[in-house]
């Protein structure tokens, strides 16, 4: 779309800065705006020979000190161009404000597809599992990188990563709290005494999902991942149920849970599981740490949701639709109790 008056930016301030730093630009440039990227301003550039790039920049305005960290997504998706995960190629981060008004990067534009939907309705139905392969295998790829070779040593803090993420995320769960939810306050109670002994790390992307994938326009392969905000250094088992959580959450939600996936030729929770845990050389989990998982992210789930609906309230939130988050809150925490419950109250 067109960039949105508060969005805008000198262009010919780019154009100069782009001569100098990135290789092959053409001026002038002329910049458009992506729907999507709602925390991080995001543009499809086009320069004076046809070239397309992208430039991802911080907001105009007051912000919180650690948000909106458009240098660690750059450095992260610059150490990544040297291995096998695909990412698109990162050409110049610019933490001069003059320039189009916030600090910025640049990458290049993966001409592809962003798929939606987890049903895959544009895929015809025999081509659907390889998307699925593709995502999983990707995030093994992900998880394999040795990221203290790619000087990442210092990305976040090595071991704890689900207890931090707990106490981080019920902080803020209550900072935004709106009525009293039975479920979620024995979630908060619950999850931090029965954490995992397990504690690797690897890098991780933090929001690791299908549309934050683009792919190729005709084959089954990721040729970027993109949005890497909140990446940092965390556990791998945190990540994958993440991913799996499709799996657990009604379609009424946008989840798989009560579609036929045999007649829609999709793959199930457990193949992909072990698809993943094959690639990745990791044990299969056992289902109550599994299941241990899959409670403790419909939590973060449910933490994000509180607040996204809290800033709604007050008129502070850039989503038009914000307001709808905080329908799902409660029903994302009891289900992640219910789950707790399925494995008998949580023993390990």
């Amino acid at each position: 779309m067109e960039v949105q008056e508060k969005h805008r930016f000198d262009e010919q301030s780019l154009g100069r800065f782009m001569t100098v730093h990135v290789d092959g630009f053409v001026p002038p440039v002329r910049a458009e705006q992506f729907r999507g990227g709602q925390s991080n301003p995001t543009y499809r550039l086009t320069d004076g020979a046809g070239r397309h790039y992208v430039l991802r920049r911080k907001p105009p305005g007051k912000l919180l000190p650690s948000a909106h960290a458009v240098d660690r997504e750059f450095r992260v998706i610059a150490a990544l161009n040297k291995t096998d995960v695909p990412t698109p190629r990162a050409y110049a981060l610019s933490e001069d404000a003059g320039v189009v008004g916030t600090p910025f990067y640049i990458m290049e534009y993966c001409d592809g597809r962003v798929l939606w939907d987890p049903l895959l309705p544009e895929v015809p139905k025999e081509g659907r599992v390889a998307i699925y392969r593709a995502k999983f295998e990707t995030l093994a790829r992900l998880h394999a990188v040795d990221y203290a070779a790619l000087g990442l040593a210092e990305f976040g803090r090595p071991g704890s990563y689900v207890a931090r993420q707990i106490s981080r995320w019920g902080k803020q769960y209550k900072a935004s709290e709106t009525e009293a939810i039975e479920a979620m306050n024995m979630l908060l109670e619950w999850l931090p005494a029965h954490l995992p002994s397990n504690d690797e790390t690897v890098l991780v992307h933090g929001d690791y999902r299908l549309d934050n994938m683009i792919f190729h326009a005709t084959e089954p392969r990721v040729l970027g991942i993109i949005d890497w905000e909140i990446s940092t250094l965390g556990d791998p088992l945190a990540e994958l149920s993440y991913l799996c959580m499709l799996w657990r959450t009604p379609k009424e939600w946008g989840g798989l849970r009560g579609h036929d996936l045999e007649a829609l030729g999709l793959p199930t929770e457990h193949e992909m599981v072990s698809y993943y845990c094959g690639l990745a050389k990791r044990a299969l989990p056992d289902r109550a740490l599994w299941d241990f998982y899959m409670a403790y992210n419909l939590f973060r789930v449910s933490c994000i949701r509180q607040g996204v609906y809290a800033r709604a309230l007050d008129g502070t939130a850039s989503n038009v639709r914000a307001a709808e988050s905080g329908k799902l809150v409660r029903p994302a925490a009891e289900l992640g109790w219910k789950i707790v419950e399925s494995i008998g109250g949580g023993t390990r």
